[in-house]
């Protein structure tokens, strides 16, 4: 009788030339086994464009909001430099018009303060002729500021001159810096 025992167990085969052994099967894990081939991806896509859209949205607010805010202060800045323009050169020419010098000089810039006295702006201005009426037409902005303006004289005629403001330097209102 043979008795059963290690002799009983068949040789493992011998490896043949050339072609390569199988790689060992992996041990048995704990016992546990996933409940899904693959994880679940239901909704992931949604949830993912969703983030995207807010995101883009958050950002097309942030940056659009900031070219919005600085569209609307080239617009008001240039509405409200229009509109002083308009009063300031309405103020000189009503002046001029009323034959008030005085008032009208202190309404010119320092350089053509300097460039002629008082008395001397006075007898050019009362040796003009007399305003009858004037249009005032929205400001040019380029490297000063320039207000069209149709005059109508007293004695007849008209003309467009053009009003050349700039801004005090200490007081930042506009002035009158030459009518050409």
């Amino acid at each position: 009788m043979i008795a059963p025992g290690p002799a009983d167990t068949p040789a493992p085969h011998p490896p043949t030339a050339g072609v390569p052994s199988a790689p060992p099967a992996p041990p048995p894990g704990p016992g546990v086994r996933p409940p899904f081939a693959a994880p679940p991806t239901e909704g992931r896509a949604a949830r993912l464009w969703l983030g995207i859209g807010a995101a883009g949205l958050a950002a097309l607010l942030c940056c659009g909001g900031g070219v919005a805010a600085m569209f609307g202060l080239v617009i008001t800045g240039t509405k409200a430099i229009n509109e002083q323009a308009r009063v300031v050169v309405g103020d000189y020419l009503d002046a001029v018009r009323q034959e008030e010098y005085d008032r009208a000089y202190a309404m010119l810039c320092d350089s053509e303060q300097q460039r002629e006295s008082p008395p001397e702006f006075e007898r050019r201005m009362a040796a003009a002729p007399r305003i009858r009426s004037y249009t005032i037409h929205d400001v040019t902005l380029a490297h000063e500021i320039v207000v069209p303006v149709d005059v109508t004289y007293d004695p007849g005629g008209q003309r467009t001159v053009r009003v050349v403001l700039e801004q005090d330097k200490q007081t930042g209102q506009l002035e009158v810096c030459g009518v050409r």
